[in-house]
């Protein structure tokens, strides 16, 4: 892994980061390049199992970029995300410790309080929030 040196290399290098393709400041397609087809498939292919795992934060993951963007977007990110783990195991060489599906709320706990309050807010309830004690 000393020939790359962040994982943002090696996913660039992947083909498995969002193309950026602006001009006069109209964004246009962001496709991702063509890349290692062999690569690419293995990753999309482990997304897709990924996704399937239940309580995982690659799960989790999936879930989140799929309400903004969309199934097939969602796939690439958790696919990206692994070639992302796949540097750091093999960088430190350390085993890959799951965070688990509730790890990005506990790390943004403000962030999605707000989301669900919205959430029940949508729905017509009205909401206070307390700490509990």
């Amino acid at each position: 892994m000393s020939r790359f040196p962040s994982a943002a290399h090696l996913c660039s290098w992947g083909a498995m980061c969002p193309g950026q393709n602006e001009s006069a400041g109209k964004r246009r397609s962001g496709k991702t390049r063509q890349g290692n087809r062999y690569l690419r498939g293995t990753l999309v292919q482990a997304g897709l199992a990924a996704t399937r795992s239940n309580g995982t934060a690659l799960q989790a993951r999936y879930r989140r970029v799929k309400r903004q963007r969309g199934d097939k977007k969602a796939i690439i990110a958790v696919g990206h995300h692994i070639l992302e783990i796949a540097y750091y195991v093999m960088r430190d060489g350390r085993p890959y410790d799951e965070l688990g599906a509730d790890y990005f709320d506990k790390r943004h706990a403000e962030r999605a309080a707000r989301r669900h309050v919205r959430q029940l807010e949508a729905l017509g309830f009205q909401v206070t929030i307390e700490k509990a004690a």
